[in-house]
């Protein structure tokens, strides 16, 4: 048992308990923007996915958000069927945006016309997919920049750390969620956030 409290005393003293509890941020934020005004994030566009249409996020002002980035080889990949059911379910105030992203373990290595294939074929999906982007590093794609900066988001610094990250957005635009890859897209987490 001293060694145990030694132990735990030396991590306390070289780290600072500061840093032990910010280790710990919390899944979600809140159902509560930080403004009522419509935020910057809605100014970008960007391309849909094997189309050379625009995807606004101007457009969906008035509805919630949920921003995700995909991959098709993605042990988390099957989230895909609860996204569109999240979807079709509450497509009167929620779009759904997919970001493929091949920045993890290679994990969506496919052209943009084999990704649409996949998606509509193996998942049936309907929401909106764009361009594949990097949501990290040099080439961070703006929107990915605001969503992960908290001078640009005014609510908190945020690292993508995997497929299946999830930033939901109100009907602002402002951030009101975080969710990592384990937390499933029909999880309370997130429902409760669209009521």
């Amino acid at each position: 048992m001293k060694t145990f409290t030694l132990i735990a005393l030396t991590i306390i003293c070289v780290f600072g308990i500061w840093k032990i509890v910010l280790a710990f941020k919390p899944v979600s934020i809140s159902n509560i923007a930080i403004s009522k005004m419509p935020s910057p994030i809605l100014e970008h566009c960007i391309a849909k996915l094997n189309s050379t249409d625009k995807l606004c996020l101007g457009d969906y002002k008035g509805k919630k958000i949920l921003l995700v980035n995909v991959a098709s080889e993605c042990g988390f990949t099957k989230q895909y069927s609860d996204l569109e059911k999240l979807y079709t379910e509450h497509k009167d105030k929620l779009v759904i945006i997919g970001f493929p992203c091949n920045q993890f373990g290679g994990q969506e290595s496919g052209t943009e016309e084999e990704i649409s294939k996949f998606c509509s074929s193996k998942f049936s999906v309907t929401f909106p997919l764009t361009t594949k982007i990097d949501v990290k590093g040099e080439q961070q794609h703006p929107i990915y920049k605001w969503l992960t900066t908290k001078t640009l988001n005014g609510v908190d610094d945020y690292k993508v750390s995997w497929n299946f990250n999830k930033f939901l957005l109100d009907e602002n635009g402002q951030l009101i969620g975080y969710f990592s890859s384990k937390v499933n897209p029909m999880d309370s987490e997130i429902t409760k956030l669209l009521e």
